[in-house]
């Protein structure tokens, strides 16, 4: 838990009722450890990652390990997606697998030193950006681009749906799962390198067209996560550094698909280089329309 001290911390309040951040002396994972029988481990996994945190009191972090035979265990680790990212589960999970071959070995782990920790970059980022009320700081600049960018966008996406949305946000998915050919993602790859593209802006040219063509209109808004990783000292941190862009693609006039990606990728480039401003404070700088069940700003992403 220490080597990447992510949420260590409670959150509090004073005799004022101005809330603080508690840092904890300690804090240890306690591991949960159960027998459990082979043909009732999904079922428990599921209710065990469903099984909410109390974060004013809890780590971010649960660990259970099933007992299914003599030799035959599953561990199954909890993270709250405030103290993780997708970029943090592989980092986890290097040190778990180098912890695991030392203790099978009888020796300590030997972790590489971390040159940062979390606080360090949340400091960091509190500094890098400024205040708002400064147009002249990093955030007062790229909430006037992101202003500008996103004036008079479309309240929500309009899309010939076979149901009314939902007046509340509704906790059932679905999940359809596309698998691209290889050399599908070989020639999506190789449309981009002739346009000075990337494949993703491929992708999201791709995306807005359809839903252009499934009757969204010309003005399209799709979202996407940058790593927020830019620093090389971040890359081995365990800690939630992802940001939610906007992507605002203009479809009128008709233009051939090689254009459709140029657009992409400018409208990419210009995102990237103002990814900065954490997306809720984004909102609520923006203050866009909002209802009920509707994500603010976009409605479809694509990462």
């Amino acid at each position: 838990m220490w080597r990447c001290a992510t949420r260590a911390a409670h959150a509090a309040e004073d005799e004022g009722g101005e809330p603080y951040q508690e840092v904890l002396a300690q804090a240890h994972v306690v591991l949960d450890r159960r027998t459990c029988a082979v043909d009732a481990v999904d079922a428990v996994l599921a209710a065990e990652a469903a099984r909410p945190f109390d974060l004013a009191g809890d780590l971010p972090l649960r660990a259970l390990l099933l007992d299914l035979g003599p030799d035959d265990h599953v561990l199954a680790l909890v993270v709250h997606h405030v103290a993780t990212d997708g970029w943090s589960m592989e980092r986890l999970l290097e040190d778990l697998a180098t912890a695991y071959r030392a203790r099978a070995a009888g020796e300590a782990p030997a972790f590489d030193p971390l040159p940062v920790q979390y606080a360090d970059y949340a400091l960091w980022q509190r500094t890098l950006l400024g205040e708002e009320a400064d147009p002249e700081s990093l955030i007062g600049r790229q909430i006037t681009y992101w202003r500008d960018t996103l004036q008079n966008l479309p309240v929500e996406l309009s899309l010939p749906l076979d149901r009314p949305r939902p007046l509340h946000p509704q906790r059932t998915v679905g999940v359809v799962p596309l698998a691209l050919p290889v050399d599908l993602i070989g020639r999506i790859e190789a449309l981009g390198r002739a346009h000075g593209a990337t494949a993703f802006m491929v992708l999201h040219a791709a995306a807005s067209a359809l839903l252009s063509r499934l009757g969204a209109g010309t003005d399209i808004a799709i979202g996407t996560v940058v790593a927020g990783r830019d620093d090389a000292a971040l890359e081995a941190l365990v800690g939630f550094f992802v940001n939610t862009l906007v992507l605002r693609l203009d479809l009128s006039g008709d233009p051939d698909f090689g254009s459709l990606v140029a657009r992409s990728r400018e409208v990419c480039l210009d995102a990237y280089v103002n990814q900065d401003v954490p997306f809720e404070r984004l909102v609520d700088a923006l203050d866009p329309p909002r209802a009920p069940g509707r994500q603010p700003l976009f409605q479809t992403m694509l990462v």
